[in-house]
């Protein structure tokens, strides 16, 4: 590790919790509750939307990477039925404000874990615990997920990171796609109505408009066969490798900033299905695991 290394990472209050992780000349920093990444730095220069600041914005958003599950989005009236039994919360489930216990530190990394006792029945029904690990990998950060479904019944769920990257507000940046078939769910209000846009693209920059982004772009990624993403914001990149995400959502308030999440589901049906019906749901078999990553990395 540099001798510098720790001045990297931003200052953090006392009142809070915080942990951090450095492999040479990066470093990111985990608020525990919500196990939510405040900063990641490459050689001392931030990425994220209010990369380090763990205080409450004046206005606009003010989170920095979401952890989304055990559903994404929102639920049509903030509830839902799974078989028959009461799901409800707020916008991406239960985890954004859960408060973890400390991580486990492992070689270059940090695990956090929701046991499945711990699991509020009124957000989700089942005993599924979950697994979260940010670690560093031949300079890539990974983000891996991985439930375990101590039921006796197969478990239903979704799951992501949101992801807010910051960007010049002037709206000098880019973010190129690879070639491939888009398909986009459309989503009125935040809920899906069943229709679909299907894009051939060639590559190149995102062909979607960015007056857009407050509505969100909904984009299925089954149709792009190397689905590696990279945000240009002229003081920094990023590329995002995707591969084995089904969903990709784009998103912005209009601030200086651009989420771009991977997704392993979609939000509520309008009419709404029942939880277990939900478009876009991942299955867990019971006494199974289901396990799912991506990474990134900011280049030089």
């Amino acid at each position: 590790m540099p001798e510098n290394a720790h001045a990297k990472c931003p200052e953090t209050p006392p009142e809070e919790t915080f942990d951090r992780v450095e492999d040479g000349g990066q470093c990111v920093v985990v608020r525990r509750r919500g196990a939510e990444m405040v900063s990641w730095r490459a050689d001392g220069k931030g990425v994220l939307h209010r990369d380090g600041e763990t205080g409450p914005p004046a206005s606009g958003w003010a989170n920095h990477a979401t952890v989304m599950g055990y559903f994404l989005h929102r639920l049509l009236g903030e509830k839902s039925l799974y078989r028959g039994r009461p799901v409800a919360g707020g916008n991406h489930g239960f985890l954004r404000n859960f408060e973890f216990a400390a991580p486990r530190h492992v070689a270059g990394g940090l695990v956090y874990e929701v046991p499945a006792f711990r699991v509020p029945p009124a957000a989700y029904p089942l005993p599924v615990g979950m697994e979260l690990a940010y670690f560093f990998r031949r300079g890539w950060l990974e983000v891996r997920f991985c439930f375990s479904n101590q039921s006796g019944e197969e478990a239903k769920l979704s799951f992501g990171l949101h992801p807010g990257f910051a960007v010049p507000a002037d709206g000098s940046w880019s973010l190129e796609f690879p070639t491939g078939r888009y398909v986009r769910h459309m989503a009125p209000g935040n809920f899906l109505d069943g229709r679909t846009e299907a894009l051939d693209f060639g590559g190149g920059t995102c062909p979607y408009s960015r007056d857009g982004l407050p509505d969100s772009y909904l984009l299925e990624l089954a149709g792009v066969p190397d689905p590696v993403f990279e945000l240009d914001a002229g003081t920094h990149r990023v590329v995002l490798d995707f591969h084995g995400v089904p969903y990709l959502t784009l998103w912005s308030d209009g601030g200086p900033f651009v989420c771009i999440e991977p997704c392993w589901g979609l939000p509520d049906n309008n009419p709404q299905k029942p939880f277990e019906e939900k478009e876009g749901i991942q299955s867990i078999p019971a006494g199974g695991t289901l396990e799912a990553s991506f990474r990134m990395k900011i280049l030089p």
